[in-house]
């Protein structure tokens, strides 16, 4: 029988309010609105020589860097193929066909992503979770996944499983 340790991470300090707009229908642009996101982590491992599948403490903080790094600010996605972001050294314009909005440039989170939907957030948090634990600490578990609540029950769901 194989078995399979997961830990698990939803905590308070992992939350993060931001504010963005997506696009649907190839032409349709949501006003501009804000969030208070909550993010979840699942990590799968086998135990390592403290019998754990990773250092609680490192997941915590590594996560909590990157809910703060997006918190109170405007998320802005860079490959949209409709959305132009032009980033000025104190502003940045982001134009959707007719319509224009300028932020002040330290609001923004400036996002390699085509949308700012809950699941692509879910993923970039995911992919910058994994580069961060493996510089920290040497770790790549076998699996994660990030969940983005991005209202009450609303959420946004990545999940990858990696070599081992």
């Amino acid at each position: 029988m194989e078995e399979t340790f997961r830990v698990r991470l939803t905590k308070e300090c992992h939350v993060f309010s931001a504010a963005h707009f997506i696009t649907f229908n190839g032409n349709i642009c949501e006003r501009l609105h804000g969030h208070n996101y909550a993010v979840a982590v699942e990590v799968a491992g086998p135990l390592d020589g403290n019998q754990y599948v990773v250092d609680f403490i490192a997941l915590r903080d590594e996560l909590r860097t990157l809910t703060d790094e997006l918190d109170h600010r405007m998320l802005l996605p860079l490959e949209h193929p409709a959305i132009r972001v032009d980033v000025g050294e104190r502003e940045v314009e982001a134009r959707f066909e007719d319509r224009r909005w300028v932020f002040p440039r330290g609001d923004c989170a400036l996002l390699p992503l085509a949308q700012t939907t809950a699941e692509l957030l879910a993923k970039y948090l995911g992919e910058r979770l994994l580069d961060a634990l493996r510089g920290r600490c040497g770790f790549v578990p076998s699996e994660l996944r990030v969940e983005v609540d991005e209202n009450h029950g609303q959420w946004g769901i990545w999940q990858r499983r990696l070599p081992v």
